[in-house]
């Protein structure tokens, strides 16, 4: 390896405004287990799958349904509810 090198004729990398961010996202077991299951089949990492799939929700401003019956007894929404009251 050289000691120095020449990157003065070098370019901006096009798809650096592309990176991804790095996050903690607690999900339910059921919905890793399906996902993984899913990408398994597609043949690509189950990371990859969910962000596809969360892209694609944001492009078309999907919006979640929340009914009380789709919403775990672990999810922060219980807990924030019960500070506001």
């Amino acid at each position: 390896m050289r000691k120095e090198y020449d990157f003065s004729e070098s370019i901006k990398n096009p798809y650096l405004n592309k990176a991804k961010e790095q996050v903690t996202i607690h999900l339910d077991k059921d919905t890793i287990a399906y996902f993984k299951a899913l990408a398994a089949e597609k043949g690509i990492p189950y990371q990859s799958l969910i962000n596809l799939y969360l892209r694609e929700c944001a492009e078309s401003a999907k919006e979640p349904e929340m009914r009380v019956d789709n919403i775990g007894p672990s999810s922060n929404i219980w807990s924030a509810h019960e500070r506001e009251s």
